[in-house]
């Protein structure tokens, strides 16, 4: 079973670029019995780097995005080879990217094998800029899916499509009875939103991709929908707390810190329901662990205003003072 998945790289450069295909095709993690699992689609593996740079300046096409970078990720149960692991991944880079440079990388270095492919964003065939979105994605997929299933492996389940004859949300239920169509189809949308992605600008991606534009800033306390009809709705009127902004912001960043899994349908008990459940196993985990920091140690005094209190009740009670005290108590004296 493999799985596709986009890497977020914010820091686009040329620089950064060459930062993630170094890290990609480190020896330690691509070398197995001197044999290294690096392949270049359109691109000599050992070049990879100036022949992408070439093409750019070639096409004069060297600034704003400079590569996309995904993982493909194989189950230990399919029993695959690294070398067939990698020759999946160069049939994956031949069939999405055709005309672009793409360097394939398998790992080894963990429980289950992987390819990194870092794609050029610059075509070497016609120059044309490489742009991707949620769509798009989802495509890579389903390719992914249909090489796995000719190589004889098993693919993920496809989300079962909902169904307006299955029982509403609460959400959907309080539109509906309100009739207002528009705002059922709006949450309809959003749920679906949900299945797939585990970041905000992959939300507000793939809204857009529905025909929703999607008002989220750091500045504003709601998060605004603006419907295909011109209807503008704001988190606040959607009857379902889920999407308010701050558990939405919750929920995106328990997924990366927990590595969500695309096309996950919503448990019975809600988005947020499975968020509350998580935190909450989580947190017992780190409970169980041996790596909790020590407690931190009592704190002493030093202030000079307690030291004189003492002092002055040790006198008042007739008791001597100590060197260190009657040191300070003549310097407060003074």
């Amino acid at each position: 079973m493999a799985t596709f998945t986009a890497v977020k790289n914010k820091t686009q450069t040329a620089s950064a670029m060459a930062n993630v295909m170094q890290y990609v095709t480190q020896a330690k993690k691509t070398m197995l019995d001197g044999k290294w699992l690096v392949t270049g689609n359109n691109c000599v593996a050992q070049s990879s780097y100036l022949e992408m740079l070439t093409t750019k300046r070639r096409f004069q096409k060297t600034d704003g995005r400079q590569f996309y970078h995904f993982v493909q990720s194989f189950s230990e149960d399919d029993n695959l080879t690294p070398e067939e692991v990698n020759a999946i991944g160069v049939e994956l880079a031949q069939h999405e990217f055709p005309d672009f440079e793409v360097l394939v990388a398998t790992h080894i270095d963990t429980d289950h094998l992987h390819n990194h492919l870092v794609v050029n964003s610059v075509s070497c065939v016609d120059g044309r800029k490489l742009h991707q979105n949620a769509a798009d994605l989802q495509q890579h997929r389903k390719t992914n899916d249909e090489i796995c299933i000719a190589h004889g492996l098993s693919v993920l389940e496809p989300p079962q499509k909902r169904s307006r004859k299955k029982q509403m949300r609460p959400g959907e239920y309080q539109a509906g009875l309100r009739g207002d169509s528009w705002k059922l189809d709006l949450i309809h949308t959003i749920n679906e939103a949900l299945e797939y992605v585990d970041d905000r600008e992959s939300f507000i991606e793939f809204m857009g991709n529905e025909g929703y534009q999607v008002t989220w800033t750091d500045n504003r306390k709601h998060i605004t929908f603006t419907c295909p009809n011109g209807r503008k709705c704001r988190d606040s009127s959607l009857h379902d707390e889920t999407f308010l902004k701050e558990n939405l912001e919750a929920l995106f960043a328990y997924r990366q810190a927990t590595g969500f899994r695309p096309r996950t349908l919503e448990p019975d008990e809600g988005w947020m329901g499975e968020l509350a459940s998580g935190l909450v196993q989580l947190g017992r985990s780190i409970e169980q662990s041996n790596d909790l920091p020590p407690l931190p140690s009592p704190p002493t005094w030093t202030d000079s205003k307690q030291r004189r209190r003492e002092a002055l009740k040790k006198l008042a009670m007739g008791q001597k003072l100590s060197s260190g005290q009657n040191q300070s108590w003549q310097s407060a004296m003074w």
